[in-house]
């Protein structure tokens, strides 16, 4: 699935990264525990997380992930933006909770990683 389908389904906004909305999902992971996601081995995937803060674009660039979808309306700052940018990681901002984020893509046939 395509970065611009995921953000019409969650009605969400693309805060960095806007020149990559053909960018294609593979799989999705949630977690707010960054050191569950740095056991990922899987490319192309979407991160969903809580949690807006440095540690978080830290992981997914080890993890190399190019993509995460920040639920609960949480907010990135500019340092935070910044960094996705050098990395050139795609963040979205999204109002809804974890549980419904993950139900709209699944339903929308995006793909748990396990």
């Amino acid at each position: 699935m395509r970065v611009s389908e995921i953000v019409q389904i969650l009605d969400a906004r693309i805060i960095c990264g806007e020149h990559r909305t053909d960018y294609t999902i593979d799989v999705a992971f949630a977690s707010d525990l960054m050191s569950d996601v740095l056991t990922l081995k899987n490319d192309h995937v979407l991160l969903i997380t809580g949690l807006a803060n440095m540690q978080t674009i830290r992981t997914a660039e080890m993890s190399d992930i190019n993509c995460i979808v920040f639920a609960r309306n949480k907010k990135a700052g500019k340092e935070m933006i910044a960094l996705a940018e050098e990395n050139d990681i795609i963040l979205i901002e999204c109002r809804y909770s974890m549980f419904k984020t993950c139900g709209l893509l699944y339903q929308a046939g995006v793909q748990p990683i396990y």
